[in-house]
């Protein structure tokens, strides 16, 4: 039982701390570089080889079902989500089989569209909102987790 962390653009990394110290929860911060982190028995600091889709590699291959993965990349979403981990986005999204689909879709979508040149798209601000509903979440994966366990 590990929380995996696409670390590098997440706003959650302390949030993610407390919930794993209140479990026991081993928790692996895996980037592309070097980030300061608290030190930590619990915290796992991973840094991969630069390069693209090195830090999803590193994850996708060690998260399964027992687990929880903190990313807002899709297509690592995904992969884990085949492999039976707890998928969340750092606003407390959860992703599972019946979302991420569309979720796939979409982003597709959203690529052609700018690529094309008919759209931007902009980064919604992070809230106290989207902190807390992450908080849940976490805490709702983890007690499930826990429960399948038994």
């Amino acid at each position: 039982m590990a929380i995996f962390v696409d670390a590098d653009a997440c706003p959650v990394k302390d949030e993610v701390l407390r919930v794993a110290e209140r479990h026991g929860w081993q928790v692996h911060m895996v980037s592309n570089s070097w980030m300061r982190l608290p030190e930590h028995p619990l915290i796992a600091r991973v840094v991969v080889a630069d390069g693209p889709d090195v830090a999803d590699d590193w994850i996708a291959a060690r998260a399964g079902t027992a687990d929880v993965v903190i990313t807002s990349d899709i297509p690592l979403a995904h992969r884990c989500i085949k492999a039976g981990a707890r998928v969340i986005r750092s606003d407390g999204r959860v992703l599972d089989g019946n979302s991420i689909g569309m979720q796939l879709a979409m982003r597709d979508l959203m690529k052609d569209l700018r690529e094309a040149g008919t759209m931007q798209t902009f980064n919604a601000s992070f809230s106290r909102a989207h902190r807390s509903q992450f908080l849940q979440a976490l805490e709702s994966a983890i007690q499930a987790i826990k429960r399948s366990a038994t």
